[in-house]
Order: structure tokens, then sequence, then C-alpha cells
């Protein structure tokens, strides 16, 4: 008997509960070995506990060590902080990954096939912010400090290296800004260069390019790509960037990887205007839930999800509206499951 293995479960809000179910539907197709315990988070979590991150889903996550999630949306007002960066933050999850591969072919660009290796936990995103008061105006000065650690930065350029070859990849490119900002991502370059040297020379190529001209080359020659990575402002740019290569968000999974945790996730957003409305497309989720049973040594089954998700939607041509087709989110599940079942 397969041995199962607990994940916790987190709906989200907006479309979330029907992409979850959606996944849900086709990982119990495939025989996916999760036991879910289920937890909610996001506007959920406020109804729920007073809490967009309530103490029961921390325990949940502290418990498993692994998650699957839809999309949470950080209510306005009320001094909340992002429930992702939250999360990032409680479990040292200090790498968010963001492969990006074309699917629905015949788009901008075809044959995308890269991946962005972003740092989730320094840079500017540790919101040292505060603001200076001059002449009665509380906010005529904003100030923001950065920060990059030396261990932080090897954490993350070694995690890249590791990735790029055990999938087989033959370039990693470091993606900075230390022509301006020669401290802050300079030691984000030089550290990269000197691991590099050390422990990966003859294993795997590495070049380095300035981030807005990696704006640039992604969008004239993305082909020439392979992983990039990058610090955490730049990388969450870039990924967005790059998902738009392949049709957006609606086909970017995302992970983001610690020392003691894993949380697998649609990088897109709630969308509350199509929700309930039998219109997401669940595709990020389900191609998230495949780098999630590929994290757990299940490669064959992640292998058999993504072509599954491959012939649904071109060789059966079921799509949904987002992918320029007619099926709803249901239809689009009963297909897949139907391809799961058949392959």
């Amino acid at each position: 008997m397969t041995q199962r293995i607990p994940a916790t479960l987190i709906p989200g809000d907006g479309i979330g509960p029907e992409i979850v179910d959606a996944t849900l539907a086709v990982l119990d197709a495939l025989g996916a070995p999760f036991d879910w315990e289920h937890q909610v988070a996001g506007l959920a979590g406020v109804k729920a506990a007073g809490d967009p991150l309530p103490q029961a889903a921390l325990d949940s996550i502290r418990r498993t060590r692994l998650a699957l999630k839809g999309p949470l949306e950080t209510p306005s007002g009320g001094g909340y902080r992002s429930s992702n960066v939250r999360l990032r933050e409680e479990f040292k999850l200090y790498a968010n990954l963001r492969p990006a591969r074309t699917i629905v072919p015949g788009g901008r660009f075809d044959k995308i096939d890269l991946v962005v290796v972003r740092e989730n936990l320094e840079g500017l995103y540790i919101g040292h912010e505060h603001y200076v008061e001059i002449d009665g105006d509380p906010h005529a000065v904003a100030m923001a400090t950065g920060i990059n650690t030396r261990a932080g930065c090897r954490r993350i350029l070694e995690y890249a290296f590791e990735h790029a070859i055990a999938t087989g990849r033959k370039k990693v490119t470091i993606v900075h800004k230390a022509n301006i900002m020669k401290a802050l991502t300079g030691i984000f370059l030089e550290t990269g260069l000197e691991l590099h040297e050390q422990k990966y020379k003859g294993r795997i190529a590495v070049d380095s390019v300035i981030v807005d001209a990696c704006a640039m080359k992604l969008v004239l020659n993305p082909w020439q790509f392979d992983v990039l990575v990058t610090t955490n402002l730049f990388g969450d740019i870039l990924s967005d960037l790059v998902s738009g290569l392949i049709g957006g968000l609606g086909m970017a999974p995302g992970a983001n990887i610690g020392a003691d945790a894993a949380i697998f996730e649609a990088v897109h957003g709630s969308a509350p205007d199509i929700a309930g409305k039998d219109m997401a497309n669940p595709s990020a989720l389900l191609l998230a839930a495949a780098m999630m049973l590929e994290h757990v040594q299940r490669g064959d089954l992640a292998a058999r999800l993504r072509q599954a998700i491959d012939d649904t939607l071109n060789v059966d041509q079921v799509r949904t509206g987002d992918l320029g087709g007619s099926a709803g989110t249901a239809a689009f599940t009963r297909a897949l499951v139907q391809r799961v079942r058949n392959g």
C-alpha cells in the first residue's frame, strides 16, 4: 500500500475553493498519496478566527511541513500584513520557485521552458520602512531599508544551482543591479560567482545580467535563458513577466521551499469578480500540485498529471475562457479527470 503523506490544505478566498475542489478531484483520480488537513486563512480566516493566518493553520503546517493553498486575500485596512509574506517568514521559506513552460501553443511566444528562482526573505521585503515628518506633513519623506546577507544569498544561490543540476538544466543566470546598488545586490552577484567557482564549475554554466537588461532580453529572446536566480523584489517582478510569456498567471504555479516546510500555490489572485461563476482556470494550482508531488518524490504521478493537462488542453481542446475556450471550471475538471483515468 502507498504510504500516505499528511498535508495541509487551505482553499483560500474568491475562486480559491473552486480551483482547490477541481485539483482535489484530479489528485483523487491520480491516486495521489496526500491525507489532507483542511484549514482556513485569508478573508476566510478573518471570518472564522479574527486573523487572516489563524494559529490552527500555522500549527497544521508545522505538523505536516507540507501545504497546498489557494489564493489568499489580504483584508484592506486594519493593519493586516500579507498572509503570504507572513507564511514565508514563519516557516523560513527562503526559495520561491516559479517554472514557466508553454502548454498552449500559438501565443506570442512558443516553446518557453525556463525557471525563476527568487530569494523570498530578504531585500526590500523585510519591511523596514518609515516616514519622516517635515513642515507638518507626516509623510514628507518615505524611507525603506533593504538587507541582503551573505548567508541568505549563498542559501538561495546554492538552491538554484542544485535545482538546475538535478533537473538537467544547462545554465544559471544571476540577475542583479550591482552597477548601481553595489552593496545590496553586489553581495548577491559576488556570492554567486564565488559559489560557482568553488562548487559548480564544470557542472553547470553560469552568467549574469543586470535586471533591466534581463527584462528587455526576456521580451526579445526568452529562449536564451534557462534558470534565472535573483533577489526578492527583482524576482517578484520578473516571475510575473515570465508568466506573461506562457499565457498569464492562470498557467503559473509557484513553490515556496524552506528547510522545514514547503508550500505550493497558484500565484494568481483570488479573482473575486468571477468567484462562483464556474469560470476559473484551475491549471496553475494543478501545476503547483505536480510540483508538490515531485517534492515528495512522486515524480511518476507528477509526469502523469502534467501529461493529462497537456492532452486535455491540446488534444481534447477543452479550455477555459482565459485560454480562448468555452469550458467552465467543472467541465474542464471532468475532462481532465477522464484523461487521468484513461492515462
